[in-house]
């Protein structure tokens, strides 16, 4: 059965869900941060079906996440590579590795994140990029802004 689509609703957060929120998706997209970018490595790591795997990255490259590039003529066979709207995805998929590390990991993180320039343990940290506060539901607001034009998308005691 599909899901309802958010194509229509203006809400960034919807959005997103629209082209990264089906079942596998966020992890295929993990891998391809790890270096994985042919299909049957895809398939062989994840343990996905080849058709939702298939699905999967024909809806990621047509929604400009991935490009495919040709590596092999007879048979054709192509690489899936992280186009920028993809490498974009980077802060989220750190942002869920660092939940998943802190709430879901009891014996440690499965994998550790190390910054190349100074040698440390990365977390994700969300921090304004004006004053370099860290950032949290309490230290900020939310308003309506230019793409929600009707100001529908915030619950009433908000608007």
């Amino acid at each position: 059965m599909r899901r309802k689509s958010f194509e229509d609703v203006p809400c960034s957060v919807a959005q997103f869900l629209e082209v990264a929120g089906e079942w596998w998706t966020m992890l295929v997209i993990r891998d391809a941060f790890l270096g994985v970018t042919r299909f049957d490595d895809f398939q062989t790591r994840l343990g996905i079906s080849r058709n939702v795997l298939t699905q999967r990255l024909e809806h990621l490259v047509g929604h400009g996440v991935f490009e495919r590039v040709a590596y092999q003529e007879n048979p054709p066979r192509y690489d899936y590579r992280l186009t920028d709207k993809g490498r974009a995805m980077w802060t989220v998929v750190n942002a869920m590795r660092q939940w998943g590390d802190d709430w879901a990991a009891p014996d440690g993180p499965p994998v550790v994140a190390t910054h190349k320039a100074c040698g440390h343990q990365v977390n994700a940290v969300t921090v304004c990029d004006h004053c370099g506060e860290r950032l949290g539901p309490h230290t900020m607001t939310v308003s309506a802004g230019p793409g929600d034009p009707e100001g529908t998308i915030l619950p009433p005691h908000l608007r």
